[in-house]
């Protein structure tokens, strides 16, 4: 006889399904070495947008001056904005963990562990058997093997994020979502910044319009060299030098107090000892997922960012109620991944949906783009930078969407739901947009590919 009728590995999005097990009156065990509430809460999404919430506002005094307003800034308090951050967000930590070490039918493990034997794994000295396991370990930054790196005290995003004094100067290794975020909030802040990047641009997965405008407005903020592949990192005076080279061999050296590597995370499956499991990984690491997030092992199944299915807090979240209906309710409720957005909150914001025109070479399709600037909201905020592009089949059908500009994030999901649900260019174009909102560059957009 099992221990437990359910194991959940993991407590970022995997706490959702041990709370749901438990409250369907099973026996559940969540492990979970770290606080409560995985990446998201403690070291991603929700630390990284409270600091770049700060930035705004420093943004918007900045840009006072464009409206006519005499305003000024005295002083940045970091140090106080990354303490609110903590106390709030560590709070919620710490209140969620004690609810559960209350909860009935819920046993909290606060250990690491790996497998040992089939849906068996080691927890406080003893073998740990369940009838149903979740994996739902997450990830963590890549740092990889560049000559000089583990000589340094360099930063990781988590290390940066609760980071309560700014640098005189930060050079950032990799040009990415988390990359330019944290660059905008330091450059913004107070810090000089400085990006390398070994792609021709920066965020180069987005669309290529997008990325190569984000590229130049980036480049007017910060010191951004594209093109180049760090070869080596070493102490320098009170800082560091990064050495960089292009692919003809051309060199590049950018000296900063302090360095952060920025090039992309990783799944935490290497310390798992998944083998002894019969749980099957692919090339990079992820825990192989079938439609219902099932793994090649018997009544174990894995979610999130382990999975690799998208490394999103929202494609986790989606990926949780499968996990729920599947695992506790015993369904065979199938994944549909289709139509998965993704923002970036940088500034100017950035956001996207479906295909870009790189993947859809070779087909037949249209574009439609409004510019912020055309629109009356878009006048009225003085936003001269910024659109929105559609990309349709010839019949109407969305493929994508992809937009940069203020507020971009919300924008989008009207073509979220339009591409969800199967409407075509000509509804959303079609439909009455309360002027004048920016939405009206979102109506634009798509009129100009019906059109």
């Amino acid at each position: 006889m099992s221990d437990f009728d359910v194991l959940v590995i993991g407590g970022g999005t995997g706490n959702n399904v041990a709370s749901a097990a438990a409250d369907a009156g099973l026996d559940t065990a969540l492990v979970e070495p770290g606080p409560l509430g995985g990446t998201c809460l403690n070291h991603g999404c929700n630390p990284s947008k409270m600091l770049i919430q700060a930035a705004n506002a420093v943004e918007h005094v900045h840009e006072a001056e464009r409206f006519h307003v005499d305003a000024t800034l005295d002083d940045v308090d970091h140090a106080a904005v990354v303490d609110e951050m903590d106390d709030l967000l560590g709070g919620i930590a710490a209140d969620m963990e004690a609810r559960y070490r209350e909860r009935p039918n819920l046993t909290l493990f606060d250990e690491y562990t790996e497998f040992v034997d089939e849906r068996t794994v080691a927890l406080g000295g003893e073998s740990v058997t369940a009838d149903k396991v979740v994996v739902a370990t997450g990830s963590r930054p890549v740092v990889p093997p560049i000559d000089g790196l583990d000589d340094i005290a360099y930063l990781t995003s988590q290390d940066a994020l609760y980071r309560r004094d700014l640098p005189d100067s930060l050079v950032i290794m990799g040009g990415g979502y988390i990359a330019v975020e944290l660059g905008y909030v330091f450059e913004t802040m107070g810090t000089d910044v400085s990006i390398v990047e070994m792609n021709d641009r920066l965020v180069h997965r987005e669309d290529g319009d997008v990325a190569d405008l984000f590229t130049e407005l980036a480049s007017a903020r910060h010191d951004v060299y594209t093109g180049h592949r760090v070869t080596a990192v070493e102490a320098s005076g009170d800082g560091y030098a990064v050495h960089a080279e292009t692919e003809a061999g051309d060199e590049l050296t950018v000296d900063g107090s302090e360095v952060l590597v920025a090039l992309g995370r990783r799944p935490n499956s290497d310390s798992l000892n998944l083998d002894a499991a019969g749980i099957e990984v692919d090339d990079r690491g992820f825990v192989e997922t079938n439609e219902y997030l099932e793994t090649s092992a018997d009544n174990v199944w894995a979610q999130g960012d382990v999975a690799g299915n998208a490394l999103f807090k929202h494609s986790g979240d989606y990926e949780t109620r499968h996990t729920v209906a599947n695992v506790v309710h015993d369904e065979r409720r199938a994944l549909d991944l289709s139509a998965m957005p993704h923002t970036i909150f940088t500034e100017p914001q950035i956001a996207g949906v479906g295909k870009t025109e790189a993947e859809l070479d070779g087909r037949e399709y249209v574009v439609g783009r409004a510019d912020y600037a055309d629109s009356a909201m878009g006048r009225a905020k003085k936003l001269d930078d910024g659109f929105v592009k559609v990309l349709a089949a010839t019949d109407g059908t969305i493929l994508g969407a992809h937009a940069i500009g203020y507020e971009a994030s919300t924008l989008l999901h009207e073509a979220v739901v339009a591409m969800r649900h199967g409407l075509t260019v000509e509804d959303v174009g079609e439909t009455i947009h309360a002027h004048p909102t920016l939405s009206k560059v979102v109506e634009a957009a798509f009129r100009d590919a019906a059109n």
